[in-house]
């Protein structure tokens, strides 16, 4: 499972987190309100295709991107957003949609709202349909390294 191993990475670093189990829950905002935490705290990750390479968009659960504004912010002739059967073979410690945040640990670029940054603290699924974890968003910041642009509505 993803979240044990996230968990000895977050143990490693000497990281402060908290596992929240919860309902099972699908979407986002499903998630959010299973976990009891607000939209623009949880942290939803999104996979997407810039010109051809996968790679992490993270954005508050509250908000949805603007690909125009992403292919701007990244300098990309083409983002779209990738299918299931695309990105599924790389995560293949996790459930189908709950993705954690760390493309670092995935090989892949992390693009992370600004928005996102506001937050002392953010939430993410931890692998399941049934976890998150909770921590400060500066650690989140320096573990993943993420770019930090805007590209949500």
């Amino acid at each position: 499972m993803p979240v044990k191993t996230l968990k000895q990475f977050f143990d490693k670093e000497k990281i402060k987190y908290v596992s929240i189990v919860h309902s099972t829950a699908y979407t986002a905002q499903e998630v959010a309100a299973s976990a009891h935490i607000t939209g623009k705290e949880l942290a939803k990750t999104v996979i997407v295709q810039s010109d051809g390479k996968m790679a992490m968009a993270v954005l508050p659960a509250n908000r949805k991107i603007v690909l125009q504004d992403l292919r701007e912010v990244t300098g990309s002739d083409e983002v779209k957003f990738a299918s299931e059967d695309e990105f599924k073979e790389k995560f293949q410690d996790c459930e189908t949609g709950a993705m954690p945040p760390f493309g670092n640990l995935y090989g892949m670029e992390v693009y992370a709202a600004a928005s996102l940054a506001d937050n002392d603290e953010i939430a993410f699924n931890a692998g399941s349909h049934t976890e998150v974890i909770r921590m400060a968003y500066k650690d989140f910041e320096r573990l993943v390294q993420p770019k930090v642009v805007s590209f949500t509505t």
